[in-house]
């Protein structure tokens, strides 16, 4: 009865601090000019050099040394500090799940196969306890996307301190995301259907995938011709994807999979992204040949078959990056993002450069958003998002993220897991 009472006040004081978590106000617009003085300025476009970067109304004003400054300017020194664009998640679901078991509290996809007009910024819970958590390992910009089957609607771009989904939006209508069909047979006791089941059902997946495509492709091409004489909003939302203003996101890791939907894109004529990509470096030429990016989910992965060497998935990025495919690293899901910054450290003990896992985390990962004329380095007329750290931001133990800035604004690092941190450490403190 002691052990149960123990545990039951324990679960109290925890549903007690959660409910008490308050996110940080965010930051206000930038008043006066901000000199950051002898950081290690990680650019991503240049070798890292230190120097001084001036910030005016949200934006890089110059960059260099002994630069000539506003006489109001507010100075920050920051000698033996890294300075590095504002990190950038793609593919998670961050703001749309706050309790992955509580139904209640998920908002990340829709039940039917066919929501291209899905608009997923819509649903972005900016009062999210997660994303405090995330900023607090350098991220500045999310890349959120609907889950689901078949076609599950359209990624957005979300800065991270916003008071609702209007202030968070950066870039809507990133890309229209497919599940692509499975094409592996699965075994095991769990398995209720026979390999020739599984496979029956996987041809008739894909085949009715295709006849979606094929059916919002007429209806583009009736829109075009002024033949349509009512308004399907699915297929009317697919128009600027068949003019090729709205890249495809398919999510897929087998190589089946993926060459299939190669030749979906390539029928099509639009630009292709793979999400997941798990085998994706047995294709690495090919993609690389087609300019096909990769979002690669599984930096910490096990070995897919039991042939394969056991750091296979930790290779993966290397090998894909050698072989010219432009490449961004993720942790789908939501909480798990802010380890994303130590799953980049990690393959760089095994292929990635330490420059490569930078750019895929910066300049690549907001190229493949469509957004690096905006983010993704420190050049002047970017975007002033910005992250110090103290020591290697990719060092599981040595890095300290100390200063997060996005569009000038000082984002407050404080979050939930601090918050508890000092609460149960003045509370054991007091129990001594």
């Amino acid at each position: 009865m002691k052990t149960l009472r123990k545990v039951l006040l324990l679960a109290t004081a925890l549903a007690s601090a959660t409910a008490a978590a308050v996110n940080p106000v965010p930051g206000s617009k930038q008043q006066q000019p901000l000199l950051l003085q002898n950081a290690m300025v990680h650019s991503v476009s240049t070798a890292p050099v230190q120097q001084d970067v001036l910030v005016v109304a949200g934006k890089i004003a110059a960059i260099g040394t002994n630069l000539a400054i506003p006489a109001d300017t507010q100075q920050l020194n920051l000698t033996g500090k890294h300075l590095y664009p504002g990190l950038i998640a793609l593919i998670n679901q961050l703001g749309l799940i706050e309790v992955e078991a509580v139904r209640a509290t998920r908002d990340d996809r829709e039940t039917s196969s066919t929501n291209p007009d899905l608009q997923v910024q819509v649903a972005y819970n900016a009062d999210s306890v997660v994303i405090p958590t995330i900023r607090s390992n350098g991220f500045s910009h999310s890349l959120i996307y609907p889950d689901g089957a078949m076609l599950t609607g359209r990624s957005a771009l979300m800065q991270l301190d916003a008071w609702n989904w209007q202030d968070a939006t950066v870039q809507a209508n990133v890309g229209l995301h497919v599940s692509w069909p499975r094409m592996s047979v699965q075994s095991g006791w769990w398995v209720r259907d026979s390999a020739e089941k599984q496979r029956e059902n996987q041809q008739k997946q894909l085949a009715e995938l295709q006849q979606y495509f094929a059916q919002a492709h007429a209806y583009y091409l009736a829109e075009q011709a002024g033949l349509n004489r009512g308004k399907d909003s699915r297929w009317h939302a697919m128009l600027e994807f068949f003019a090729g203003e709205l890249p495809l996101f398919v999510h897929a890791d087998d190589p089946r999979q993926i060459r299939q939907a190669m030749l979906l894109a390539e029928k099509y004529q639009v630009r292709l992204v793979i999400v997941g990509g798990r085998d994706s470096w047995r294709l690495a030429d090919e993609l690389a040949k087609a300019k096909v990016d990769v979002i690669y989910t599984a930096p910490y992965g096990l070995p897919t078959r039991g042939d394969e060497a056991y750091d296979q998935a930790f290779s993966a990025p290397g090998q894909l990056r050698q072989a010219g495919v432009r490449l961004a690293l993720s942790l789908d899901g939501f909480w798990d993002t802010r380890n994303l910054v130590f799953a980049a450290g990690h393959v760089t003990r095994y292929g990635l450069s330490s420059e490569d896992a930078l750019r895929a985390l910066t300049l690549d990962a907001a190229a493949i958003a469509g957004v690096a004329d905006r983010l993704g380095s420190i050049e002047v007329g970017k975007s002033a998002s910005l992250v110090v750290s103290d020591g290697d931001i990719f060092d599981y133990r040595g890095h300290k993220i100390e200063h997060l800035w996005i569009d000038g604004r000082k984002v407050d690092l404080n979050n939930h897991h601090k918050q508890l941190h000092e609460r149960f450490k003045q509370r054991y403190s007091n129990a001594e």
